[in-house]
């Protein structure tokens, strides 16, 4: 059977929202094959339900990254066969465009973020002129399309005029009993940041804030700002004391017991376009998930969330008011700590994978049926 072919500019092993939506495809009946891109040290991939494959590259970023990509990529393209091509955002698009075009099949996108309006873009007008340009030739020619929130579907109408469904990033609900919820203010655990570091992850403003907090912080993963966040920390002390340690890049299956650990997870971002503000990252349900409340930002969906479910304080983005809410939770009022963690753990029956699935799978029955699965 040809397989629903997927692309990404990730590395398959840490891209946990593709290792949902490709397993449960698979699960479910699809032959699937996911492309992404391997670096100089890529780990070797995990074992999945589905077909992987990673393209090398010379060039890490920048514009010859994605010219390269791009071209071997499709050149990759060409000598496969699939009943489905689906673009992961626009720096995946014009080549499984192409393809589809080619072999007269349906055209799949699947907007992981607004990437016209990312921070790496949005201060740079010829870059986001070009890219804004690929969106305005590949939205219109979808078969189908969806994104991870409903404030992005809704902008996506808007400029389009055509359906974006929702397929939120939710994480699996695990059977595995969560650590017991702490009646007392949590002083033993560690703060932790999960995610990329690049422009615009308040990651600045919660390095300024930790000289005044005595909880330790972990954050997990790399990214543009990888050296510059490390020498911040080193100036200001907290590499030589341990309150800060940098642990990299973390697999999925270490990343969810190092968040089960934790006190409290950040999810803060700044207003740096619309991108992250109608963002509706997989950390906070990652947090969620794992019984640990968090501080977030007063943007759209997860101040609507937090309004349903309680699981989060809200911040304005300044050191000051980062410590001031990390002393609160973790030191000042345990009573309001437990609320949230309790919160937590009632709101991921409700926010998981397996119910979010559902909408995955029957936007999919709209291409292609699954082929029957064996007895």
């Amino acid at each position: 059977m040809r397989p629903l072919l997927f692309a990404v500019t990730t590395d398959l092993n840490y891209d946990q929202r593709m290792q949902r939506i490709c397993g449960s495809l698979a699960v479910h009946g699809y032959a699937v094959l996911l492309i992404g891109r391997e670096w100089p040290d890529s780990q070797p991939l995990s074992p999945k339900p589905y077909k992987q494959h990673r393209l090398r590259c010379v060039f890490k970023k920048g514009k010859l990254f994605y010219l390269e990509y791009n071209l071997k990529l499709f050149l990759y393209l060409i000598q496969q066969q699939a009943a489905v091509w689906c673009a992961i955002d626009l720096d995946t698009a014009l080549p499984m465009w192409l393809r589809a075009r080619l072999s007269g099949q349906p055209f799949v996108y699947d907007a992981h973020e607004l990437f016209t309006e990312v921070p790496e873009v949005v201060g740079r007008p010829v870059t986001k002129r070009i890219w804004q340009l690929v969106e305005k030739f590949i939205v219109p020619r979808a078969a189908l399309a969806y994104t991870v929130g409903p404030a992005l579907a809704q902008w996506f109408v808007q400029q389009y005029g055509q359906p974006f469904a929702v397929v939120r990033n939710v994480s699996c609900l695990e059977t595995a009993e969560l650590p017991p919820t702490p009646t007392a203010a949590p002083t033993e655990g560690y703060i932790l940041y999960q995610g990329v570091l690049n422009e615009g992850r308040g990651l600045e403003a919660l390095l300024d804030a930790m000289p005044q907090v005595t909880a330790r912080l972990i954050i997990c993963g790399e990214g543009d700002l990888s050296v510059s966040l490390r020498e911040r920390a080193r100036k200001l002390g907290l590499l030589a004391s341990g309150q800060v340690e940098f642990r990299g890049f973390v697999l999925p299956t270490e990343l969810r017991q190092i968040t089960r650990q934790a006190s409290l997870g950040i999810m803060l971002l700044e207003n740096r376009g619309m991108s992250y503000y109608y963002s509706l990252a997989n950390k906070f349900f990652d947090y969620l998930h794992a019984g640990v409340p968090q501080l977030i930002v007063d943007f759209p969906e997860y101040r609507r969330l937090n309004d349903l479910y309680d699981v989060a304080e809200v911040v304005e983005l300044t050191p000051d008011a980062i410590a001031t809410a990390i002393n609160r939770l973790l030191r000042d009022e345990p009573a309001r700590y437990h609320q949230l963690a309790s919160n937590c753990r009632r709101a991921r029956l409700e926010l998981n994978w397996q119910h979010e699935e559902q909408t995955l799978l029957a936007l999919y029955a709209t291409l292609l049926q699954p082929a029957p699965i064996p007895a």
